[in-house]
């Protein structure tokens, strides 16, 4: 049973924060803003603890023993958009947060006969700009040329949008309505925005159609070689249900160049023991400010009092919790289906939440091996890592006609036959995750459908598509399928499942543009607040959206602290 925690904030008032982690329904978080959060909320005064409802601390960021001696980041496998301001506000190296940068960042082999006896081609790009244009001049020097404008161009962009992902979105409704004081004390939030029009200046037309274009739009612009297009797309569909020619996936693009790590912009990297371990380093920094941390408290209900108010929460357990401020880092949809009281919300608001889209198109299949893969496109001898077991393997990506194909299976209810692949290789880096010759492996697959024709996934169903993807990689590496030692294979109900990811959508919604700042999750819920007095959301399913560590509870915790003062 939790303890209640009390804090005197200088005033006759007492209040009391939970963050919820999960549900009856098993609904959890993708990452673990609430423990930014918490620490947030701490060193502003606000006594507060955290309910985990797993076992395990971090929502999906975690590291899991599927097979014993291999430890796998099990859902979140890669770190990036971890805002450093956080980083160095919680002081996470400090905490134990370790980070293997990779280079190069892709490697992208080809299907082909090598010519002449050579090995088939591939694509390699990393952080060094003179590799790369060696690299893609071998299909193109026309695109060589105009790689390194291109990314210049994608940097200013990027650097422009940065000021909104670290706050609030504007305050309509206090620019807007009660007093000049309220209308004054408002406009602060319109001055992350002015600051974006600002930096793009001239640029605002391509920022405006990049985020509402289709990423082929724009690549078929800038560049002719199909493995470089197909290559840059896939950060156009990662994750989310759309293909390279549909309009939105431009955004889906800029919102996973928008990281950084170690101060080197868009850099991807493993963190030591997995991802786990980040959300090890932030609970730390969190019970450091006295926040106090919880695993296997599973939320049931969210309590609501006859004045409309959070009162607190009630665990599987019976357990109640009583509060007057309470933070959900489920998913919306799981936050006002399944934790709060039928009654406490407007009919009308909860069809608004049930049109929230939350397709997904991804399964994870996690694979234990007993030797490293060996590309037929960059051999390495003796089982040694080269420099392209370090980053993201994009399989199936050297043509944009491939990822069309395999997303059209997916809408029309079937697995891809050919599904697009990235496979990653910490364990090339990170030696603590297997045994000595042996190694994990993660395969983030697209696209997969929710069902399959309309019925649901059967353990049968699982396994062939792991076989077909299986039978792909083993086209790029043969010997992979003899290599198996073990495999974990999670589908998007898989990923509900076990997860809490609504439809198995790793961003908590869609990262569509109906479904992005003032309008994430919904128009009424972009400030964070829910209808019901007291009750917050802090996952990724608010703005700045899913993938951007610590900045929904950043912005939540900005949100409390001004609602408590008030009070």
């Amino acid at each position: 049973m939790a303890a209640a925690v009390w804090t005197d904030r200088g005033t006759r008032a007492k209040n009391l924060l939970w963050i919820l982690t999960g549900s009856r329904s098993n609904h959890t978080s993708l990452k673990p803003c609430y423990d930014a959060l918490a620490a947030y909320l701490q060193k502003g005064g606000v006594k507060t603890a955290v309910l985990e409802r797993r076992h395990v601390l971090g929502g999906a960021a975690v590291t899991e023993e599927i097979f014993p001696g291999f430890l796998f980041s099990r859902c979140s496998y890669l770190l990036s958009l971890l805002r450093p301001h956080i980083c160095r506000d919680l002081e996470l190296k400090k905490h134990g947060l370790k980070v293997y940068m990779r280079e190069p960042h892709s490697f992208t082999p080809m299907l082909e006969e090598g010519i002449k006896g050579a090995a088939p081609r591939s694509l390699t790009l990393g952080s060094d700009l003179a590799k790369n244009l060696n690299e893609i001049g071998k299909f193109s020097q026309k695109d060589a040329k105009a790689y390194p404008e291109f990314v210049a161009h994608l940097e200013k962009l990027v650097s422009a949008i940065h000021p909104l992902l670290d706050s609030p979105p504007v305050d309509i409704r206090g620019v807007t309505a009660g007093s000049l004081r309220e209308r004054l004390a408002a406009t602060k939030t319109l001055m992350p925005f002015a600051k974006l029009g600002l930096k793009l200046g001239g640029n605002i037309p391509d920022f405006y159609e990049i985020i509402t274009a289709p990423i082929m739009k724009i690549l078929t612009r800038w560049f002719d070689s199909e493995p470089l297009r197909a290559t840059l797309a896939t950060d156009g569909v990662i994750g989310a249900m759309t293909s390279p020619s549909n309009p939105g996936s431009g955004y889906v693009l800029l919102h996973h160049v928008m990281g950084e790590l170690e101060k080197e912009k868009g850099a991807w990297g493993y963190v030591e023991g997995g991802m786990g371990g980040v959300s090890q380093a932030i609970a730390r920094a969190a019970e450091s400010y006295g926040v106090d941390v919880f695993t296997e408290k599973n939320v049931e209900q969210i309590l609501v009092g006859s004045d409309g108010a959070t009162k607190g929460v009630v665990l599987k357990d019976g357990t109640e919790i009583h509060s007057n401020v309470v933070l959900s880092n489920a998913t919306p949809y799981a936050t006002f289906k399944y934790l709060t009281p039928k009654g406490a919300l407007s009919e009308e608001f909860i069809k608004a939440v049930d049109q929230v889209d939350y397709t997904s198109p991804v399964s994870k299949i996690n694979v234990a091996l007993d030797k490293l893969p060996n590309f037929l496109a960059s051999p390495t001898p003796d089982d040694k890592p080269g420099p392209h077991h370090q980053c993201s393997i994009h399989l199936n990506c050297e043509n944009v006609d491939i990822l069309e194909a395999a997303y059209k299976d997916a809408i029309n209810g079937r697995p891809s036959a050919r599904p697009m692949l990235e496979m990653t290789i910490p364990s090339v880096l990170d030696p603590t995750l297997a045994p000595p010759g042996c190694h994990v492996v993660s395969l983030f697959t697209q696209f997969t459908p929710y069902h399959i024709k309309g019925r649901e996934w059967t353990q049968q169903d699982r396994e062939d598509f792991a076989d077909t993807v299986f039978d792909w990689v083993e086209q790029y590496a043969p010997g992979f399928k003899t290599s198996v030692v073990g495999r974990d294979i999670l589908t998007p109900p898989d990923l509900e499942k076990i997860f809490g990811l609504t439809g198995g959508n790793i961003f908590h919604g869609s990262m569509s543009l109906d479904q992005l700042y003032l309008a994430r999750p919904l128009p009424s819920l972009s400030d964070y607040r829910s209808p019901i007095k007291g009750l917050y959301l802090c996952g990724s399913g608010c703005h700045p959206g899913g993938g951007v560590m610590g900045s929904p509870g950043w912005n939540a915790a900005l949100t409390v602290i001004s609602d408590l003062k008030r009070r």
